[in-house]
């Protein structure tokens, strides 16, 4: 047995597993069992089956599986044969909320606890983790800083402790998040539980501090390579990106998404792509829940081939066969890239991750710098219009929540809406609010009278038809929360929308029915009562260590993107998440055009032409795009000429530019 008293692998035989008073897993408990069973599976994915054995066995694991890896079977298939209470830790509402309604698909008991949820939905929530009745609870980080939350805590049968997005929890991840921290005191809260930690992206450093700040114990790492062998990553130069994607689109057929960075682009992307005939959908965090939903069914019902949506889309998404993701616009770091780009070819066949860039995109990636961390006085000011705006007093607003959108602040006050929403997420690095966009939040229902009780309702005819439309499309409406459709209903009942709105209402004064209506705002939650702003303290940890950090990922995408002396763009991917480059992939755009290096003019005719070029221009510097645009199909070969010449020190390499060393400064 080993010193957590968890299942001990070494002690089973063939696919069983031990208990650990040495007796046998019931039938239908084993992982492979447990996996068929539930998710018709018959067999996990590489990793997978090793980071269960190692939580079933008690142990600190940390996983890091790339997007599409399968995380999430990892912590589920165990916690349906661990005896108490799963607990995932998530940053992403989203994903919380899919996960839940997947597994309740299942028929397996699972909850969750976010800002987002009415009072009734917490309270029943809690109440059914009190009596048991829980399999899995997903809480926002948030929850840990609730010292009602705690002591409930305290008295639950937890067996395992999952820590999701893990990178959040280290001051060096990409997207640190201060109420991550609080997972510490938590361990001390209910000692002796294993803790399972999964990111799909992750540096060796941040690996290394998610264990430190875990406080594991000589934890088990599990990885998968990030090489994806059936992805052919491509680069494409074109000033005109919107022809571009249309080009591509034509060029590969199957299921596409493609990534901006504009609510507005998505949506006017998306129509010029339908009016060219490839008919698509667009996504963004703004969107309403039905108008999300209703784009994510069209797009993964194959009913259009694209989706054009913000990195709001994607988490969550089991769609295998996307065969081709476009970033029309640069993501800020490798990590977001990697982790959107691993969207395509989940299937196992061939696929492409394409970014469009264009000349300006340079510029525009080293301005992210200055948008996502505005001067410390800004960020100050933006702290005291939003508390004004509020009408909180100083000393006023902990723990309260309420319903604000950054646009109409900025418009207000002749504010950037890219730097206000920056200066809310370091506010809420620094601990004084939380504020959150990710928004959309779909109506739900709970039945609060038993049959009998119903029968003998009286109520108008208008509130009866409802009633009966939701016993009839939406089972479980008894037994938990249900999520509704107000305007599906109205198309079955040939009712206005708002009639079956006001309905419900009615429903919900005569105490039928626990109804929350959707919603579609961003929130900010006070953490603390509001400071005098003089007082505010932006830690160094928070803004100039994180600032600093920014600008080393600019650099590594702007090089993915931009630096044509690269070998090869899966091996700098590689090398940026610590892994040993291998031999180039043979598939990316650098790899295909030095195969075709052999048609290209000799070496000494190269060198001649790029020297000839900083001749005509009279200049020594030059950007080195211009160089390299003379070549044409031969660039990769201008790219091996002049990296030679590099190296002999004939001439200096950034970027973006080239210079000419002349004669007399060679060393």
């Amino acid at each position: 047995m080993n010193p957590y008293g968890y299942y001990d692998f070494s002690a089973a035989s063939g696919d069983a597993c031990a208990a650990p008073d040495g007796s046998m897993c019931p039938p239908g408990r084993t992982p492979e069992e447990i996996l068929q069973r539930y998710w018709g599976y018959s067999g996990f994915r590489p990793c997978q089956r090793e980071i269960i054995e190692s939580v079933l066995a008690g142990r600190d694991t940390i996983g890091l599986l790339p997007t599409g890896g399968g995380k999430s079977i990892t912590f589920q298939v165990p916690a349906m044969i661990l005896p108490g209470l799963t607990l995932v830790i998530t940053p992403l509402i989203s994903l919380m909320k899919d996960q839940i309604d997947g597994l309740r698909g299942r028929g397996i008991r699972a909850g969750c606890l976010h800002s987002g949820m009415s009072r009734a939905e917490r309270n029943y929530t809690l109440e059914r983790a009190d009596a048991g009745r829980l399999r899995l609870l997903y809480i926002a980080p948030e929850r840990l800083g609730s010292e009602e939350f705690l002591r409930r805590l305290g008295t639950w049968a937890v067996s395992l402790i999952v820590v999701d997005e893990a990178h959040c929890i280290s001051q060096w991840g990409y997207d640190f998040r201060p109420s991550y921290l609080n997972i510490g005191l938590l361990r001390r809260r209910v000692p002796g539980i294993p803790v399972l930690a999964l990111t799909a992206t992750a540096t060796p450093e941040v690996r290394d501090d998610i264990a430190r700040q875990l406080e594991m114990r000589d934890p088990a790492v599990y990885s998968l390579s990030f090489r994806r062998e059936n992805i052919s990553f491509l680069v494409r130069h074109d000033e005109d990106k919107l022809g571009a994607t249309a080009t591509a689109l034509t060029r590969v057929s199957g299921s596409a998404i493609v990534y901006v960075r504009s609510r507005r682009r998505t949506r006017e992307i998306a129509a010029e792509l339908t009016r060219r005939g490839i008919p698509a959908a667009h996504y963004h965090a703004g969107l309403d829940p039905e108008a999300k939903s209703e784009a994510q069914d069209a797009w993964s019902s194959g009913r259009v081939r694209v989706m054009v949506a913000t990195n709001a889309f994607g988490m969550g998404i089991d769609k295998a066969d996307v065969r081709m993701v476009i970033h029309y616009d640069l993501p800020s770091t490798l990590e977001d890239y990697y982790q959107e780009a691993g969207r395509a070819g989940r299937d196992g066949r061939p696929a492409f991750a394409v970014v469009l860039v264009k000349t300006s995109d340079k510029a525009t990636l080293t301005r992210r710098i200055s948008e996502s961390f505005p001067p410390k006085e800004f960020i100050s000011r933006v702290y005291e219009l939003a508390a004004v705006s509020l009408d909180l007093g100083i000393g006023e607003g902990y723990g309260r929540t309420f319903e604000f959108h950054p646009d109409t602040l900025a418009e207000s006050h002749g504010l950037k809406e890219a730097q206000v929403r920056s200066a809310l997420h370091i506010l809420s690095r620094a601990g004084y609010l939380e504020y959150s966009d990710e928004v959309g939040t779909r109506s739900r229902v709970m039945i609060l009278e038993t049959r009998e009780e119903l029968y003998r309702l009286e109520t108008d005819a208008g509130s009866e038809r409802v009633l009966n439309c939701l016993l009839r499309e939406y089972p479980g409406l008894f037994a938990d929360y249900v999520t509704i459709s107000e305007a599906m209903m109205s198309r079955k009942l040939e009712m206005a929308q708002e009639d079956v709105y006001q309905s419900l209402l009615n429903l919900r004064r005569l105490g039928v029915l626990s109804y929350v209506p959707m919603s579609c705002s961003p929130y900010l939650h006070w953490s603390r009562s509001r400071e005098e702003t003089h007082r505010l303290l932006i830690p160094r940890a928070v803004y100039d260590e994180r600032r600093a950090q920014l600008e080393t990922r600019i650099k590594a995408m702007g090089a993915f993107a931009f630096d044509y002396t690269l070998d090869c763009r899966v091996n700098h991917l590689l090398r940026y998440f610590g892994e040993k480059p291998g031999a180039p992939c043979g598939k990316c755009d650098i790899c295909r055009a030095a195969g075709s290096r052999a048609e290209a003019p000799a070496d000494a005719t190269i060198a001649s032409r790029i020297a000839q070029a900083f001749e005509a221009a009279g200049t020594e510097v030059l950007p080195l795009e211009s160089v390299l645009a003379q070549f044409g199909r031969h660039r990769q070969a201008a790219v091996g000429v002049l990296r030679h010449l590099i190296d002999a020190g004939e001439y200096e390499q950034s970027v973006l530019s080239i210079r000419r060393i002349s004669p007399g400064k060679q060393g």
